[in-house]
């Protein structure tokens, strides 16, 4: 069951500011990026809540959350979620993404347009991320 409402999509071009402010440049995790993203942690207590912001063509390596697991909301922008395996999908604003602990994936702007989302870490005991390899310019190049 898909958990977006298709009525409440913008057309309207994102140019990086959103509901949430921008924040910094994401110093801490540009090493796991191709381009340029901005961090606006929200919530650092109980629940770890950060805005990200991608500027066109920008996004992150493929990456694995282990135990607990991601949930994205889509609040701006137009850009892309893949999974390993499969087919990538177009994310839109209003768009709800459920990522599974253990599942290998990406997430990032589109060539032509800034995207934000906001990311929920699922809390769970001995939870963590492991980055791996960039999204090669072939594969995002496809899309």
């Amino acid at each position: 069951m898909k958990a977006s409402n298709e009525n409440n999509k913008t057309q309207t071009p994102f140019t990086g500011e959103s509901i949430f402010p921008i924040g910094d440049k994401n110093e801490a995790y540009a090493r796991y990026f191709t381009g340029t993203s901005y961090l606006n942690m929200l919530s650092l207590e109980r629940v770890v809540i950060g805005n990200v912001t991608f500027e066109p063509g920008c996004r992150n390596f493929w990456h694995i959350h282990h135990k607990g697991g991601q949930v994205l909301l889509v609040t701006a922008g137009r850009g892309w979620y893949q999974e390993a395996g499969k087919p990538a999908r177009e994310l839109r604003a209003g768009d709800v993404v459920n990522i599974p602990p253990e599942t290998k994936h990406w997430h990032g702007a589109a060539k032509d347009s800034w995207f934000a989302h906001v990311a929920v870490e699922v809390p769970a005991e001995g939870a963590s991320n492991e980055w791996l390899e960039p999204v090669s310019d072939e594969e995002y190049d496809k899309l």
